[in-house]
């Protein structure tokens, strides 16, 4: 490896770089434009995120939130209880997002 061959990945790497962060930029453009036109970015991003998702894995983690979310129902009879059932569902929707 020649230092001429470093240098030129190393600007590559650079470019690519600027180039992903004017494409980060102009992503959070389109989120802030569609918030206002009355879209839920929140959403949006999790809408995006299950279309990555093979159909497969977006059924089977429906249906185990559906089992998860039954057995809560059931056992959902105080505010207390109520209160953790939508603490699981937040948490669930923070490990979608990531």
């Amino acid at each position: 490896m020649t230092n001429n061959q470093l240098k030129a990945f190393i600007e590559r790497i650079e470019r690519l770089e600027g180039e992903k962060s004017a494409i980060a930029d102009d992503i959070k453009e389109v989120y802030a434009e569609a918030k206002g036109t009355g879209f839920d970015p929140k959403i949006i991003k999790k809408v995006i995120a299950i279309l990555k998702r093979s159909r497969d894995e977006v059924d089977e983690e429906q249906a185990l939130i559906d089992t998860y979310m039954s057995a809560l129902d059931s056992s959902a009879k105080t505010p207390f209880s109520r209160a953790v059932a939508r603490s699981v569902v937040a948490t669930m929707d923070q490990e979608t997002d990531q």
